[in-house]
């Protein structure tokens, strides 16, 4: 998404500096506006929407796929309810979907959870630290050769409840900035994406650097996952998705309520 305005392909009138962080840090930076522009959960938008512009474009959503819960050998729903489940992070959206999913399968109460980051939850579950984990970005891709096995898929959980797709993350840029300013490092992310989905390839060796060890053909598919048409634009049904994921949410009282405004 980034590798046009980390190669120059994008013309603007600012300097952008790229950060990498694990989402569950950027969600807690985004807490304090310590970015001016941020990749966060949809779950951390509920806390950020007055200091931050929800984007249309540089979404992530599963098409009927998205976290996964995983563990070391097949365990029952009984079984499961009395695991404690490593998770991401507490303001990743696979925390807060993995909740609602909770509430679905057993009608009260919560998951038994402990924050691991995001990639050492499948070496410990192989290392007997955890009998599950709550998985995201390539380890739903991996989890398989890993020798374990999967209990449930957000995303499918989600599309057969709803017919929408999962939503994940989100890009946002803050409001003190200004209207214009804010409205032209929209237009940038945008011309970034077109120019990454339009020159694939150096785009992907770009990305590479920066894929923990996932060889091309992994790191390729993981992408076509997540960065797509609906990345450029999330649409009335990407929109319609967050909405209804953060109305939920904040019906099971796990978010507060907040207006979901969208900039193009």
């Amino acid at each position: 998404m980034f590798w046009g305005l980390a190669s120059g392909q994008v013309q603007s009138r600012y300097e952008f500096e790229h950060i990498l962080r694990d989402i569950q840090t950027l969600n807690e930076w985004a807490m304090v506006g310590k970015l001016e522009s941020t990749a966060i959960s949809v779950h951390a938008f509920a806390y950020v929407a007055d200091k931050y512009a929800l984007l249309r474009h540089g979404g992530s959503f599963g098409e009927e796929y998205g976290p996964m819960i995983v563990a070391a050998r097949q365990l029952s729903l009984d079984e499961l309810k009395d695991t404690v489940i490593a998770i991401p992070g507490k303001l990743t959206s696979a925390f807060l979907e993995l909740q609602l999913w909770w509430k679905d399968q057993y009608g009260e109460g919560s998951p038994k959870t402990e924050v691991v980051p995001f990639d050492e939850i499948i070496p410990q579950i192989q290392e007997g630290k955890y009998a599950a984990g709550l998985i995201i970005h390539e380890g739903q891709l991996t989890y398989e050769r890993d020798g374990l096995v999967q209990l449930a898929d957000m995303g499918k959980w989600w599309k057969a409840k709803t017919g929408l797709p999962l939503p994940l993350g989100v890009n946002t840029v803050r409001k003190d900035l200004g209207e214009d300013v804010v409205k032209d490092v929209s237009r940038c992310m945008r011309e970034s994406i077109t120019a990454g989905l339009s020159h694939r390839t150096e785009a992907l060796e770009y990305a590479l650097q920066f894929a923990r060890g996932m060889d091309t053909e992994t790191s390729d598919e993981f992408v076509g996952m997540y960065v797509n048409e609906r990345t450029l634009d999330m649409g009335d049904e990407g929109v319609q998705a967050i909405k209804l994921l953060l109305k939920i949410g904040a019906e099971a009282g796990l978010v507060p309520a907040v207006e979901v405004v969208v900039v193009d």
